[in-house]
């Protein structure tokens, strides 16, 4: 599954802090789920436009990756998670809500496996002619 989250109404000390996001990306895999595979690895970028400064982050799971990229003078930030498993996006949501003090959100889901069923009863057919087709005859 791919999460993004468009933040907006952020507060800019948060947004601006590199400890905040580093602690965030620290945390968040094992609070969503995931299984953290790397440290967080996090820098403060300057715009070639002053306001245009934020905070960058990124932390690798054995699921995928997960980003962030802060504004504090737009009081934004967007967020990726991107994982080869499904997992509930709500409390994942909520904990970036909360991390930034966000007021308004913009969320983009996208099932990843697109050509695989998502329901069981869907998959189990496909399943056994996969099965088939690869187990030997006699």
């Amino acid at each position: 599954m791919h999460v993004t989250i468009d933040g907006f109404g952020g507060n800019p000390s948060q947004l601006g802090n590199l400890q905040l996001v580093r602690n965030l990306l620290d945390r968040y895999p094992d609070e969503i789920g995931m299984t953290k595979i790397s440290t967080p690895h996090v820098f403060q970028y300057e715009g070639v436009k002053p306001e245009d400064w934020g905070v960058s982050g990124f932390v690798i799971i054995a699921e995928s990756h997960i980003a962030v990229h802060t504004f504090p003078e737009h009081g934004q930030v967007w967020v990726d998670i991107f994982s080869c498993k499904g997992f509930n996006e709500i409390p994942a949501i909520d904990k970036i809500v909360e991390a930034f003090s966000l007021t308004d959100t913009r969320i983009n889901k996208l099932e990843r496996g697109l050509e695989y069923p998502h329901s069981v009863s869907r998959s189990v057919p496909l399943n056994r002619q996969e099965r088939r087709e690869v187990t030997p005859v006699g």
